[in-house]
């Protein structure tokens, strides 16, 4: 062990042997990439099928706390990649990881992030394959910044996305919305809340794939990452020209943040989640997709809040406990909490 320092220094950034040792022993001798060289020399069995196609995003995180219940930066930065992926019907391979470090960040936490990516990563099936890392001056960043990309392949024969649903199709949601944002607010330490929430960061590739086979008509699926579960639903709306209803009653939610949210005057539907999707699919296959996800850890609370309908093309409206109905809009202004 050739690292001995306790903290990133400016050093670890300059290209010389101390960067050369921090590369080496707090992230490929973890994610254990193939190869060598500047970038990396893929090859799976999926691209030989006649029609697939590549599905590639990226995503940057930014986060505080860096560790929270339930997780920490690392697992957001994987599972959030791996989660769009996933939702368009890839099935996830690779992930790059860029870090940007603040001078003085403790090689102890990035030793804990790394570990828990490569954790989430194994879990989801993918393998990070290349990386970056940049070390900025003390006060220029908050610790530490990843930038993940992702790459996965979508068989020839499926064809999902928003503006493919069709009028009576049936809303499902993987489980309880709104846990990350609230775990976040009472993290901070800001507003002297204290629960027992945790983040519900998780990989949702499995889970797709599952529903996919059980239920293959699947019109369109969304992760409720930034702006929660009414913006998804907002931009599904939009995209498919229809509008959408879901039902207050249905609505997965703990007691936890249902008061969290009244004493900070929040909506839970605005709400972050990294572990939850919504997907839309026929009213006769939503048994099937129900059983196929609550199969799964990730998705032991599925169910169905609502559907899409004919009427206003993009409104989305929330049909109250009391019989009245309200509209619920894309999140105006900034998310509460921030989360990247």
């Amino acid at each position: 062990m050739t690292l001995r320092d306790t903290h990133v220094t400016m050093a670890h950034g300059g290209g010389g042997k101390a960067m050369r040792d921090l590369i080496d022993e707090v992230f490929t001798s973890v994610f254990q990439p193939p190869g060598s060289e500047d970038q990396a020399r893929l090859m799976s069995e999926a691209l030989r099928e006649p029609g697939a196609r590549l599905a590639f995003t990226t995503d940057s995180f930014v986060m505080t706390p860096l560790e929270f219940p339930g997780g920490d930066i690392g697992k957001l930065a994987v599972c959030g990649t791996v989660n769009d992926l996933a939702v368009g019907g890839a099935r996830p391979l690779w992930l790059s990881a860029a870090f940007v470090i603040e001078e003085g960040c403790e090689i102890a936490l990035l030793r804990r992030i790394v570990s828990t990516m490569a954790h989430e990563a194994e879990l989801a099936g993918v393998r990070i394959v290349t990386g970056d890392t940049k070390v900025v001056e003390r006060g220029k960043g908050d610790g530490v910044f990843i930038t993940t990309s992702g790459i996965g392949v979508i068989p020839a024969e499926l064809e999902i996305g928003a503006a493919r649903i069709q009028e009576g199709d049936v809303a499902i949601v993987n489980g309880v919305l709104g846990d990350h944002g609230a775990a976040i607010l009472a993290a901070r330490g800001d507003l002297a809340l204290s629960t027992d929430l945790s983040s519900d960061c998780a990989g949702l590739g499995h889970l797709m794939q599952a529903a996919l086979a059980a239920a293959p008509s699947i019109s369109a699926a969304r992760d409720c990452t930034r702006g929660g579960l009414a913006s998804a639903l907002n931009e599904m709306a939009e995209a498919a020209g229809l509008s959408i209803e879901i039902e207050e009653t249905l609505l997965p939610l703990r007691t936890e943040v249902v008061g969290v949210c009244e004493i900070l005057g929040l909506d839970p539907l605005y709400l972050a989640n990294e572990g939850r999707l919504v997907l839309f699919c026929p009213e006769d296959q939503a048994e099937a997709a129900l059983a196929a996800m609550r199969s799964l850890p990730e998705g032991e609370g599925a169910k169905v809040i609502g559907r899409a309908r004919r009427g206003q093309p993009g409104r989305v409206t929330l049909r109250t406990a009391f019989g009245g109905s309200r509209i619920v809009d894309m999140l105006v202004g900034e998310q509460l909490p921030r989360i990247c």
